[in-house]
């Protein structure tokens, strides 16, 4: 069994609600997808905190109950047992490679991973640090975090929509 781990500051927002959503589009499929283990962490997580309000209410409008959640933080073993490592921004690729630089083969921000591998799965980059390599794309996922619910909404679209690309990556390869 594969796992990926999403990466985000507190694991209350952004890796919360990918790896719930990530796990509510795998729920019903029949592929060899749905044996993908899906987890999150926080660089910054207090352990144990619940999601945030604002994580719950929108994961809850789309089916998916939330208020299990209970944050953890990144740590050596959650690294090493992941297959594949999705941050949510770049800044959070570069804390994960500054501690683990030997995980830099798997570790990637959701977009660019999802923009920069081909079907066979291999990367289409010159392997750098740098997120740049697609002009004028933005890695980053907007942390919705203290925002408004409309804030949150557009946080868990742009990740759902992420989310189905790499999904079809995925399944691609």
């Amino acid at each position: 069994m594969q796992t990926i781990l999403f990466v985000c500051t507190g694991n209350t927002c952004r890796s919360a609600m990918a790896e719930a959503l990530f796990k509510h589009i795998l729920k019903n499929r029949k592929d060899k997808l749905k044996n993908i283990k899906a987890i999150s962490a926080g660089i910054y997580a207090w352990e144990g905190d619940g999601a945030s309000l604002g994580a719950i209410e929108v994961l809850r409008e789309k089916g998916i109950d939330a208020m299990e959640h209970s944050s953890r933080l990144l740590t050596p073993e959650l690294v090493e047992e992941a297959d594949l490592i999705l941050t949510m921004t770049s800044n959070h690729k570069r804390a994960i490679l500054d501690i683990c630089p030997e995980v830099r083969k798997k570790t990637y921000t959701l977009k660019e991973y999802v923009f920069n591998h081909n079907s066979k799965g291999s990367y289409i980059s010159d392997g750098n640090l740098s997120v740049g390599n697609l002009e004028g794309l933005d890695h980053d996922i907007k942390d919705p975090y203290g925002q408004s619910v409309d804030v949150y909404r557009e946080s868990a679209e742009e990740i759902e929509k992420y989310l189905h690309m790499l999904i079809d990556r995925l399944s691609s390869m």
